[in-house]
């Protein structure tokens, strides 16, 4: 899969645009900035946006294509962000380091999606946000007849809401749905799309 990206992210032109996603951009104005973390950050358009808004932005990605371009993006917008090279499972963070975490279009292998779901927790603090948008199951059936709307060919690695309730049940549903989106983001994600969406708090333990 390391090759996969690297290879869509060696192009001159970014796979999904240089602009934030929507959703990110509606929603992560609303919380106050902090420390923020993006897994699988790619050409890193979400972590430099949130740079501007003036977070301290954590991301990781194991495409050193994907890297080097999130770096050239922030220096042409002018706003640095701390950038590692690092797969699933080999990230490493400090407990309870940020404010909030922001997946966007982040597809785990089913053997290790719970596994990571908990690891991710584990870096956010008490009080902190999730902020989460990727394929549903049911956009299995769009990309099969129009692949340029993107996404995983794995079923499995797909969303359900039932899979956000669960590995994120101590978490305050601020909103989770399923809606049927047009995206149009550069020429990785064209077209209309099944996604699932969520933002929760995490909760404070009670002992």
């Amino acid at each position: 899969m390391k090759e996969f990206w690297d290879e869509r992210y060696i192009q001159d032109q970014f796979a999904y645009g240089e602009e934030p996603n929507a959703y990110l951009r509606e929603k992560l104005p609303h919380l106050k900035a902090g420390k923020v973390l993006f897994p699988a950050e790619g050409e890193g358009r979400n972590a430099v946006f949130a740079a501007q808004l003036g977070w301290q932005v954590s991301a990781f990605d194991y495409s050193a294509k994907g890297k080097e371009k999130a770096e050239e993006l922030a220096s042409k917008k002018n706003v640095k962000i701390d950038y590692s090279l690092s797969g699933f499972l080999e990230e490493s963070y400090e407990k309870e380091e940020f404010h909030a975490i922001c997946m966007t279009f982040v597809h785990f292998d089913p053997k290790i999606k719970t596994e990571m779901h908990k690891r991710l927790d584990s870096y956010l603090k008490p009080g902190g946000h999730i902020i989460f948008e990727a394929f549903s199951k049911e956009h299995r059936e769009i990309n099969k007849v129009n692949p340029d709307a993107g996404g995983p060919k794995d079923i499995h690695m797909m969303y359900s809401i039932e899979e956000i309730e669960r590995d994120f049940s101590n978490y305050d549903v601020i909103e989770l749905k399923k809606e049927l989106v047009h995206l149009n983001e550069g020429f990785g994600h064209v077209g209309e799309s099944s996604l699932i969406r969520f933002i929760g708090k995490k909760r404070f333990n009670i002992d």
